[in-house]
């Protein structure tokens, strides 16, 4: 099959990226958190690809989620300093690069997680606090201790994470910031008992309110989402999931073929801007116009919203880059999976 020419041609559903918005989200970020004071985290966006843009951007330390992400982006030459920022039991995968000469760090929050570092051959590691997002990480008074058993196994302990996640989301940002604040506060206690040049945290929905960590861990600025962009943050929605109309029906509504398949669904429906968003079936989403504004017909495209950028991703094998109606790069999602 012919490769596509324009947006018309693509077969869908599919993911868009408008190329000037994204070039735009990277620009904002990038004044606000230059170089190293983003550590862009790869899980959000899956592509080495557009990690390639961040890294000719400045921005040439980067954070996955899982094993897979390390070694793609490994693979792709973006090694400077990958860091792992979850625990493993089995590191072995990650040692391997290592000892390739890749620059690999882990978190660690427990003698478990340590020892599976000291095994799997990596070297560095990064005490990960809990700061009041009930997930991972260890007690602020726990840090110490288990920096000092990660120095005793040999191994170099390069500072201090700390995710506030259950923070991303407050609406006001000044009570996000006071917020942070408290939060941080714990994780620089911390760092004083563990010692290294590493504070890294945050994300998209904190990086402005963030004055602590000395590194930012933000991905999802890149293409945005509609639970984000409810917040009053500088990007805008760059991503989009492109539908076809294959059915209309004469009591008012569309039917596309994007359904529960296409999107991440955990934050809610995708919205689409001309009307209202009925429903989602597992290969279909139903959509009806606002009023005064035409039902598409049977054929017509859909540019729908997702609602959560990084589980959408995971669902499409790649983005296709337009300027407009024009496609100007396909990128491929090749850091999927574990």
């Amino acid at each position: 099959m012919d490769e596509p020419a324009s947006l018309d041609d693509i077969p869908t559903p599919a993911l868009v990226v408008e190329r000037s918005v994204f070039e735009s989200n990277l620009q904002t970020m990038s004044k606000a958190r230059p170089g190293g004071a983003l550590r862009p985290h790869v899980k959000a966006f899956k592509s080495t690809q557009m990690a390639s843009q961040l890294d000719k951007a400045g921005h040439n330390s980067f954070c996955a989620a899982t094993i897979a992400e390390i070694e793609g982006m490994a693979a792709a030459g973006l090694d400077h300093d990958l860091l792992l920022a979850n625990e493993v039991l089995d590191a072995r995968r990650l040692g391997a690069l290592v000892k390739s000469g890749s620059r690999v760090t882990v978190a660690v929050d427990s003698r478990e997680t340590l020892a599976a570092a000291v095994s799997g051959g990596v070297r560095e590691v990064l005490i990960d606090v809990e700061v009041g997002l009930p997930r991972c990480g260890c007690a602020v008074e726990d840090a110490g201790p288990l920096a000092d058993e990660a120095r005793s196994a040999g191994l170099v302990v390069r500072g201090v994470m700390g995710y506030e996640g259950h923070l991303v989301m407050v609406a006001d940002p000044v009570e996000r910031g006071e917020r942070v604040e408290r939060s941080m506060q714990k994780l620089l206690s911390a760092h004083e008992a563990v010692g290294g040049e590493v504070i890294s945290a945050g994300g998209t929905g904190t990086y402005a309110v963030n004055k602590w960590a000395n590194e930012i861990q933000a991905g999802s600025f890149l293409l945005m989402d509609t639970h984000y962009a409810s917040l009053e943050i500088p990007f805008e929605i760059a991503l989009t999931v492109l539908s076809t109309v294959v059915s209309a029906s004469p009591k008012g509504w569309a039917v596309g073929d994007a359904g529960l398949k296409a999107f991440g669904m955990d934050h809610g429906d995708p919205k689409w801007p001309q009307g209202e968003v009925m429903f989602c079936s597992d290969e279909h989403i139903t959509v009806r116009p606002f009023e005064g504004e035409p039902l598409p017909s049977v054929g017509d495209r859909l540019r729908l919203q997702p609602a959560h950028v990084d589980p959408t991703v995971a669902k499409h094998r790649c983005f296709w880059v337009v300027d407009g109606s024009n496609i100007v790069d396909r990128w491929p999602i090749d850091l999927r999976h574990w």
